[in-house]
């Protein structure tokens, strides 16, 4: 373990919470062309994990089970669908969370029970706004068919490009993203609106960190009083011209506005 954060971390996914998973699939298979790569069935909750061109993942979370474990139907309940956190892989979970621990965070709901799957958690209080899902695995463990209702997807797969992750303070998130989490950064700017740093993993994963420019910038507006959120994912190869609540930008990407069904604004660049 390093002295600037964890060892052997790589962003795996971002997960979204919706009431059916068959709420997502219209945008996350029959917009973006996502595949199906794995689902399951808990207390709590039911995952299932959705494949782009670059290997990159969004897992749909759906309630299953409430009476067991209701942290997700109080999600939903209290935020409604969206985006609800994200998941990096460590290869030492307990030297994980250590580090973090040294670093000031206080991990939540440890689970070391299952071998395949060991996890633990940062509040979004003290996470910059979302869960970070920390997790050790043994890779294809988890591994299941598509359900029967599972639709035909898009003609063209995606790219899952980057997620981007709006924060109060972007001293703050980039000690959680760049310092514990390891990410390296890739590039920085700033316009009128906003300031953001742009971090990388050894994998594909991407986050962009963006912070208001000022306090009256639509940006903050639309963060409130939230130490974060996340403000939408982007995707490459993909036009949004014939998606429902696109916008066209001046660059020829479209922005395609939150649904009810999955409360996740996408940004598709063509």
């Amino acid at each position: 373990m390093s002295a600037a954060g964890i060892e052997g971390v790589d962003l795996d996914h971002i997960a979204v919470a919706v009431e059916r998973w068959a709420d997502a699939w219209p945008r996350f298979v029959g917009l973006l062309g996502g595949r199906w790569m794995s689902g399951g069935r808990g207390p709590g909750f039911a995952p299932c994990q959705i494949g782009y061109a670059n290997q990159m993942r969004v897992e749909i979370l759906e309630p299953n089970d409430v009476e067991r474990n209701d942290f997700l139907r109080r999600f939903l309940d209290r935020s409604g669908p969206g985006p609800h956190h994200m998941t990096f892989k460590v290869k030492d979970l307990p030297a994980a969370l250590s580090a973090a621990e040294a670093a000031g965070y206080q991990p939540i709901n440890v689970d070391m029970r299952d071998p395949y799957w060991k996890e633990a958690f940062l509040h979004p209080k003290a996470s910059s706004g979302v869960v970070v899902q920390l997790a050790q695995s043994i890779e294809g463990y988890w591994e299941t068919p598509a359900p029967d209702d599972f639709p035909e997807r898009g003609p063209v797969m995606a790219t899952l490009v980057r997620i981007v992750h709006a924060v109060a303070d972007l001293d703050a998130a980039e000690r959680l993203f760049a310092g514990l989490l390891a990410g390296s950064e890739t590039d920085r700017g700033a316009d009128e609106s906003a300031r953001w740093v742009e971090l990388a993993w050894p994998g594909p994963g991407r986050v962009r960190l963006v912070t208001p420019a000022s306090p009256d910038s639509p940006l903050a507006d639309w963060l409130g009083d939230r130490p974060g959120r996340v403000h939408h994912i982007a995707f490459s190869g993909i036009s949004g011209a014939d998606a429902s609540g696109a916008v066209e930008l001046a660059d020829g990407s479209y922005s395609v506005e939150p649904d009810a069904a999955t409360g996740t604004r996408l940004l598709l660049h063509p």
